[in-house]
């Protein structure tokens, strides 16, 4: 892996000018998520403005082994979430937004890497929005509208070569500017997030695409959804009449639900 000279957005650049960026990185102090298995995740703050950041320090040779053993593509650099930004922005779908970049080494087992992006803020998770519908169930409209954002985010990922592998409810956020009074619509920004395992190709295996919608059945699992809401996914998500979507891929959509079934029970 060929080291890459850091990419920093206009304000970053002027704050880190002349600075060893990776060393910089590595000092930020902030709120800390995650800080394990040779990856750090934090929010800091710099000039009034959040940002998240994630910083892979090389995860080491043992790690890189057992994935390939598991047959699962170890996650070596922030690359992954690098790409897969860009291929969201790409395709339109809204998502993190990138404000630096950086990485250097050419062994796998120690690349160090990072990457910074803006806080998503003002939103709410899916999961999160999911649980208040319990309570205060949506308007028809509200529903309807946010079951074809979902299938079209999901549609448009897997036709062009994508995978998530982390495809659960709680990794979508809904900005609240648009959602207020329990409404979305068509206007209403539908954040991806959490992208360093996504994984991109020229088509998407189906066996990757399967455990995708998989994940996602299963977050949905205690949304009040009825069967309709989830035929109306099926029939945008295939493109087609819901007759020939459901009837033609029997055995895809069994094996759907069968992999949500399995998270279930793990």
């Amino acid at each position: 892996m060929a080291s890459t000279a850091p990419y920093l957005r206009s304000e970053l650049a002027q704050q880190w000018q002349d600075k060893d960026v990776f060393s910089v990185v590595q000092q930020l102090e902030g709120d800390v998520f995650r800080d394990k298995e040779g990856r750090k995740t934090l929010r800091f703050e710099l000039q009034n403005k959040s940002y998240f950041l994630k910083v892979h320090q090389g995860i080491g040779w043992k790690e890189i082994i057992k994935n390939l053993v598991q047959l699962r593509m170890p996650v070596i650099s922030a690359k992954n979430e690098w790409q897969a930004i860009h291929f969201l922005e790409k395709h339109q779908i809204d998502t993190m937004t990138i404000a630096a970049y950086g990485e250097r080494g050419i062994n796998p087992a120690k690349v160090e890497s990072f990457i910074v992006t803006d806080e998503l803020t003002e939103t709410m998770s899916l999961e999160h929005l999911g649980q208040q519908w319990k309570k205060s169930p949506p308007t028809f409209k509200t529903k309807i509208s946010l079951i074809e954002k979902l299938a079209h985010i999901t549609k448009t990922m897997h036709e062009n070569g994508m995978n998530h592998r982390d495809f659960y409810l709680c990794h979508f956020l809904l900005d609240q500017r648009f959602s207020e009074h329990n409404t979305i619509d068509e206007n209403t920004k539908l954040f991806l997030i959490d992208l360093h395992r996504a994984q991109l190709r020229s088509k998407t295996p189906l066996r990757w695409i399967i455990k995708d919608l998989g994940s996602l059945y299963f977050s949905a699992a205690e949304v009040p959804l009825t069967k309709r809401d989830l035929f109306r996914f099926i029939k945008i998500y295939s493109g087609g009449k819901l007759r020939n979507s459901v009837v033609k891929n029997r055995d895809f959509w069994f094996n759907v639900g069968k992999r949500a079934g399995k998270l279930l029970v793990e």
